[in-house]
This record gives C-alpha cells, structure tokens and sequence, in this order.
C-alpha cells in the first residue's frame, strides 16, 4: 500500500513557477514509477510526466515538455513536478500517481493523490 499527499499548488501569473511535491507513505516507494496527471474543469484527466523508480528516465506530455521537470528523492518518498514559464492553460487539479509500469496511461497506476489545484492567471 502507498499512500501520496501533494502540496504545492496555488494561484501564479502567466509565467511564472511552482514546485509540486507529492510525499508518499509504505516502505517500497522506490519501487514504483512515479507520475503527475492533471485535470482541468469538463476536460478528461491526462498525463503531464513520468519518472521511473531510480529516477534515471523521465517522460513528459508534449504540452509541458522544456517547462516541467519531474525528479524524485527516494530518500525522502518524495516525488517533485517543477514548473516554469506556466500558462493559463496549465490550470489543473495535480494529481501524482504510483505503478508499476512506465507509461502515460492512468490506468497503469495503482494509487494515487487526493490531488492539488494550480491556477494561473493571465
């Protein structure tokens, strides 16, 4: 069983960065490949990036790559989203997600975040 809180979500302007961070409880954190999925208001959930379990591979939706970096601390059962140069359409419920598998599918992850709200504002 893992267990993930994340926090870091607020209100930016246009351009501006936030750091998501998602903490995860159980001890076999670092066996699970890590991901951040968003949702915007009336739009289907979809996939913003994905890193695997030693963090040495990373993978990231289209629309957010060269702007967000995901990274993970093992160490620390913490899985990060930085994101720069952010756009209203960024504005999302962030969610992170933990499987077995490395892909950009949500129906690939077994557990996942209650979620946290990024609003950016033109």
């Amino acid at each position: 069983q893992v267990q993930l809180v994340e926090s870091g979500g607020g209100l930016v302007q246009a351009g501006g960065s936030l750091r998501l961070s998602c903490a995860a409880s159980g001890r076999t954190f670092s066996r699970y490949v890590m991901a951040w999925f968003r949702q915007a208001p009336g739009k289907e959930r979809e996939f913003v990036a994905a890193i695997s379990w030693s963090g040495d591979s990373q993978h990231y939706a289209d629309s957010v790559k060269g702007r967000f970096t995901i990274s993970r601390d093992n160490a620390k059962k913490t899985v990060y989203l930085q994101m720069s140069s952010l756009k209203p359409e960024d504005t999302a419920v962030y969610y992170c997600a933990a499987g077995p598998k490395f892909t950009g599918r949500g129906d690939d992850y077994d557990y996942w975040g209650q979620g946290t709200q990024v609003t950016v504002s033109s």
